[in-house]
């Protein structure tokens, strides 16, 4: 798509609704007496025939594919504009106009259509089609000021209702140039005229209605514009960001419920979906519905084997109780992790499992490579390992590192007397069984 077609679609308007004055009232044949008809406030002068017989060549050359010709035959004709009425020069500056607009050579194409205006003498159902014509060409040429200044012109001689059109344009205008406000006021307008005729407003009115209204922080009205979107729309994005939105608002029961039946519906697809998916399962007191997703997703390579996707589905497996299934994605994510951060909730999982050698050998590789936040942890986790293994000394010595923390200084001199007792205890029987 060119930037012109891009930009009109940006505004509301395809280059194939653009509303130029049309040509084909131009070729011959076709009576005129209509275009005098609608002029009531100025007398026209005659379009003569020898002038729009050579208008008309310079049209058909240039519709025929020789532009270069088309225009050469026009410069022509303008070589004898000084004999030539008001209207009949508009005529000619609107054919320029049209060659120049369909070769996408905008500056120039607006240059023609302000001398289209600048004439006195035509018709005023010309003169509205062309200013309106010289703001959509102004938005395609990014000047949004010009935009706004031949809508202001436009206004002036217009003596029916605006068009939802010319809401839309101006709301573009404005939005560009950071007038929310205005941008705001004009797309509302829009919208409600649409409504009120009983017509479906288009869908990229409303992607810049709720574009505005996301800019002024008014979240609530994000979700409604949403709302409305899916009824009309319906497209997976829509479901996507209006969740987001009922996150954004504290609907977290709507979030949930949104983006479940849009994962249903196979919308939920792109790897930062499917994760988004998977924090609101987690969200929501569903952790093993997490687990699944990024699991899933991870088996067909939506997302990637890495470190943070194999934590975020261990830890979701252990808030879910399931500590047997996050064993294989912790030992992952610690194989993938410098640290040893994700080798100390190895051992604390594996402690949980009474697998206590498999703990105490995750605890020590933890202390080992190191980079813990909170080093006291695998201290502990080692600590309890050992002392399940009834190595009591080992138990000790490591609740003796784990005492020098603040964080843990407590607990491990609980632990401490714990185990000197136990050990004792050990001790005494043994000396009872000899």
């Amino acid at each position: 798509m060119n930037k012109l077609n891009s930009l009109l679609l940006f505004a509301g308007l395809s280059s194939a609704t653009l509303v130029l004055p049309s040509m084909a009232s131009m070729i011959p044949g076709v009576e005129l007496a209509s275009v005098h008809a609608e002029q009531t406030t100025k007398r026209v002068p005659a379009l003569r025939d020898k002038v729009y017989s050579q208008l008309a060549r310079a049209q058909k050359l240039a519709d025929d594919g020789d532009v270069k010709a088309g225009l050469a035959a026009l410069d022509s004709v303008k070589e004898r504009s000084s004999s030539m009425n008001e209207y009949e020069r508009a005529m000619m500056y609107n054919f320029y106009g049209f060659i120049y607009y369909n070769e996408n050579r905008l500056p120039e194409a607006i240059n023609a259509f302000e001398q289209v205006v600048a004439e006195d003498a035509i018709p005023e159902s010309l003169h509205l089609s062309t200013l309106f014509s010289l703001a959509q060409l102004s938005m395609a040429n990014e000047d949004y000021q010009g935009v706004v200044n031949y809508l202001a012109k436009w206004d002036k001689i217009n003596t029916k209702p605006q068009p939802d059109s010319y809401y839309v344009l101006k709301s573009q205008a404005f939005y560009q140039m950071n007038k929310y406000d205005e941008a705001l006021a004009a797309i509302n307008t829009a919208v409600a005229l649409a409504e009120k005729d009983g017509k479906t407003p288009k869908e990229n009115w409303l992607v810049l209605q709720r574009a505005l209204y996301y800019s002024k922080q008014q979240p609530k009205k994000v979700v409604e514009v949403l709302e409305k979107m899916i009824a009309l729309y319906n497209k997976p994005e829509y479901w996507v960001q209006l969740s987001g939105m009922y996150g954004e608002v504290g609907q977290e029961k709507d979030q949930l419920a949104t983006i479940e039946a849009a994962y249903q519906q196979g919308f939920i697809k792109t790897k930062s979906d499917l994760r988004n998916l998977a924090q609101v399962y987690m969200f929501n007191g569903l952790p093993f519905k997490a687990a699944k997703v990024m699991k899933q997703a991870q088996e067909q390579g939506i997302i990637e084997d890495n470190v943070k996707n194999n934590a975020f589905i261990a830890e979701a497996y252990v808030q879910a109780k399931e500590d047997k299934k996050s064993i294989a994605y912790f030992e992952k994510a610690a194989s993938q992790e410098r640290s040893g951060i994700y080798d100390q909730r190895l051992a604390e999982v594996l402690i949980n499992l009474e697998l206590f050698n498999e703990a105490a050998d995750a605890a020590r590789e933890a202390l080992d490579k190191g980079g813990l936040d909170f080093e006291s942890n695998a201290y502990v986790a080692l600590g309890m390992a050992q002392f399940n293994l009834q190595n009591y000394d080992a138990s000790i010595l490591a609740f003796e590192q784990a005492e020098k923390h603040k964080r843990s200084e407590r607990l491990a001199q609980q632990w401490i007397k714990y185990v000197k007792n136990e050990k004792l205890h050990a001790e005494t029987l043994k000396q009872a069984l000899l």
